[in-house]
C-alpha cells in the first residue's frame, strides 16, 4: 500500500497540480494586491472618497468600554463590507480578463496540423474493385 501511495505521489500530475496550486495563490496575491492598492483608491476617489466598509445597520449598540470585563460589541449587519467583496470580486474579473487577453494576444498561434491525406473516393475504390474482377 506505501509503494502505491509513493507511485501515486509521485506521478507527474499531482506533482503539476501541486506546483499550479501554490502559483495561483502567488498570482492570487499580486492580484488582490493590485485590486486592493492601485484599483480601490481609484474606484474610492469616483464615489466621492466614500468607503464602502464602513456601512452597517446596528442592530444593537455596544455595551461597556472596549478591553474591559462583560465589553459586548455592536452587533450590526454590515452590507458595506458585502459591497466591498462585489466590488473586488468585479474588479478581480476584470483583471484577470484583460490579462488573459493580453496573453492570447502574446501567444503564437499554433500552426494548424496537416491535413490527413485523403483516401480514395467511392468510385476510386469502385473502379479498383471493378478492375481486379476483371481480371
Amino acid at each position: 500500500m506505501l509503494k502505491e501511495f509513493k507511485a501515486f505521489i509521485m506521478t507527474g500530475n499531482v506533482i503539476e497540480f501541486a506546483v499550479a496550486v501554490i502559483l495561483a495563490s502567488a498570482i492570487g496575491l499580486v492580484i488582490n494586491g493590485f485590486v486592493n492598492d492601485i484599483v480601490m483608491p481609484i474606484v474610492g476617489q469616483f464615489s466621492g472618497g466614500m468607503d464602502f466598509s464602513n456601512l452597517a445597520i446596528e442592530l444593537s449598540p455596544a455595551q461597556g468600554v472596549v478591553g474591559e470585563a462583560g465589553y459586548v460589541p455592536a452587533n450590526a449587519i454590515r452590507y458595506g463590507a458585502w459591497i466591498n467583496s462585489i466590488v473586488n470580486l468585479i474588479t478581480v474579473g476584470l483583471v484577470l480578463f484583460m490579462m488573459i487577453k493580453a496573453y492570447n494576444k502574446v501567444k503564437k498561434a499554433e500552426p494548424e496540423a496537416p491535413a490527413a491525406p485523403a483516401g480514395p473516393t467511392q468510385e476510386e475504390l469502385l473502379a479498383q474493385i471493378r478492375d481486379l474482377l476483371k481480371k
